[in-house]
C-alpha cells in the first residue's frame, strides 16, 4: 500500500485502501443483511467454541504435576502453531483445487506474493497471540480453571473499548450498560478466589496475580481487535492463505522464544518434546481447533460475538472442573454467571442496536423505496412517453359514421 492506494490482486488497478470507519460502516450493513446461512454458521462458531475453550483450562490443570508444569509452555504454543500452519496448507490446496476457471490460482507465486504483502499487519496480532498464549500457563498457577476463565471474560469490555478506538465501531448505551453487568457478574464469581501465603516474582501472590490478570487481559484484546481488522480489510483474500501468514508468523515468534530459554536455561530446554504427556497432545488439539475456529469468527463474525460465546463456556469449565477435580461451586458463581447471561441477552438485543446501526437499517430501506418510487416514475413516463408518440394509423383517420 503506497499513498493511502492499495493494488487488486487480479486486475492491478489501484484502488482506496479502506479505512476503520469503512469497514466499521461495511461489516454493520453486512450483520443487518445477515442470511440464514450466516445465523448458522454463527450457531455453529458458538457452539463450537464453547466446547474447545471450556476444554482448555481442564486440559491445562490435567497437564500440571504436583502443581507445576513439566514441559515448556513455548513448546506447547510451538507445536500448536505448527499444527494450525499444516491445516491452513492442506485446506489452501483443497480450495485451489476447486476453484473455479478464471481465477487467480491461489497456489501461484504471484498470489502468494501480494497476499503476503496486504496481509502484512497480521504479524502484530500474532505476536500479542504468542505473549498471551504463555500467560494462559501462568494464570493457571494462581486460578482454579473456573477462575481463569471468568477473568478471560474481562477482555469483552476492553475489546469493547478497542474496536470504538481502532474501527471506530458504535455502541449504544443499552449496551455499554450490558458491558457494564457483565463485568459485575465476573467482579462477583471473583470474591475470595485468590489464593493466599504463596509469592511470585518476588512480590506478594495477590500483585503477582493482578499483575498477569491485566496482561492476560489487554494483550489478547488487542490481538483479537488488530487480528479482526487485519481479516476484514483483506476480505476478497481466502481465509486460510490470511491463517496460513497468521500462524506462520506465530510459529516463528514461538520459535525464538524456545532460542531465547535455551540460551538462558541452557541446550536441554531446546528439546520442544521434553515433558509432555497425553493430555498436552490433546491441549495442543484443542488450541489448534481453538485458534482455526477463531479466525472464523474474526472473519465472517464479530470479535464480541467471539467474547461473549467465551462466557457460555465458563459454565462447562465451572461444573467440569467441580466434578473432575472437587473445585466447589460457589453461591458466587452462579450469581455471576447468571448475571452474566443477563448481559448477554441485553447486549444482541434488537432494542440495544447503536442508532448509527439503526440509521443503516433505515438507510437501506430509503434507498430501497427510492429505487421503487423511480422506477415506478420511470414506467409512468415511459407509458406517457408512448401514448404521446403513438402515430394515428390510416384507418383510424376514417369517421365512425359515414358521410
Amino acid at each position: 500500500m503506497k499513498n493511502g492506494m492499495i493494488e487488486c490482486s487480479v486486475c492491478h488497478s489501484k484502488l482506496v485502501s479502506p479505512s476503520a470507519k469503512t469497514i466499521s460502516r461495511a461489516y454493520d450493513r453486512h450483520k443487518n443483511r445477515i442470511t440464514s446461512k450466516q445465523r448458522v454458521l454463527n450457531v455453529f462458531l458458538v457452539v463450537g467454541d464453547c466446547v474447545l475453550v471450556g476444554f482448555q483450562p481442564i486440559l491445562v490443570y490435567m497437564s500440571k504435576v504436583d502443581g507445576k508444569f513439566n514441559f515448556s509452555p513455548i513448546s506447547v504454543n510451538f507445536l500448536t502453531e505448527v499444527t494450525k500452519v499444516f491445516f491452513a496448507i492442506v485446506m489452501l490446496i483443497l480450495q485451489a483445487r476447486h476453484q473455479k476457471v478464471g481465477e487467480k490460482p491461489l497456489l501461484s507465486i504471484s498470489t502468494f506474493v501480494q497476499a503476503a504483502r496486504s496481509n502484512a499487519l497480521l504479524a502484530v496480532p500474532a505476536l500479542l497471540y504468542a505473549i498471551n498464549n504463555y500467560l494462559k500457563f501462568i494464570m493457571q498457577l494462581y486460578f482454579n480453571p473456573a477462575t481463569v476463565k471468568m477473568l478471560s471474560n474481562l477482555k469483552v469490555l476492553v475489546i469493547a473499548l478497542l474496536l470504538k478506538v481502532i474501527m471506530k465501531r458504535q455502541f449504544s448505551i443499552i449496551q455499554w450498560e450490558a458491558l457494564a453487568l457483565l463485568l459485575i457478574g465476573i467482579s462477583v464469581n471473583q470474591l475470595r478466589s485468590l489464593p493466599e501465603g504463596t509469592t511470585a516474582m518476588g512480590l506478594p501472590v495477590t500483585m503477582g496475580a493482578y499483575l498477569y490478570t491485566l496482561i492476560f487481559v489487554t494483550v489478547p484484546s488487542l490481538a483479537s481487535v488488530y487480528n479482526e481488522y487485519a481479516l476484514k480489510s483483506q476480505y476478497d483474500t481466502s481465509i486460510y492463505l490470511q491463517n496460513l501468514f497468521l500462524y506462520g508468523y506465530g510459529a516463528i515468534f514461538n520459535f525464538l522464544g524456545i532460542l531465547g530459554t535455551a540460551i538462558f536455561k541452557g541446550p536441554s530446554s531446546f528439546d520442544i518434546l521434553q515433558g509432555h504427556s497425553k493430555a498436552t497432545m490433546l491441549l495442543i488439539a484443542n488450541n489448534a481447533a481453538q485458534g482455526i475456529l477463531s479466525s472464523f469468527f474474526f472473519k465472517y463474525a464479530d470479535t464480541i460475538l467471539k467474547k461473549y460465546s467465551s462466557t457460555v463456556a465458563t459454565i462447562f469449565t465451572g461444573i467440569a472442573s467441580a466434578v473432575l477435580f472437587g473445585h466447589t461451586l460457589t453461591m458466587n458463581f452462579v450469581i455471576g454467571i447468571s448475571i452474566v447471561f443477563i448481559s448477554m441477552h441485553q447486549f444482541f438485543s434488537p432494542l440495544s442496536k447503536a442508532k448509527d446501526e439503526q440509521n443503516g437499517v433505515l438507510e437501506l430501506h430509503d434507498v430501497h423505496d427510492r429505487q421503487r418510487s423511480k422506477d415506478s416514475f420511470i414506467n409512468m413516463a415511459a407509458g406517457a412517453n408512448e401514448e404521446a408518440s403513438h402515430r394515428v394509423g390510416h384507418d383510424e383517420r376514417q369517421p365512425l359514421l359515414p358521410s
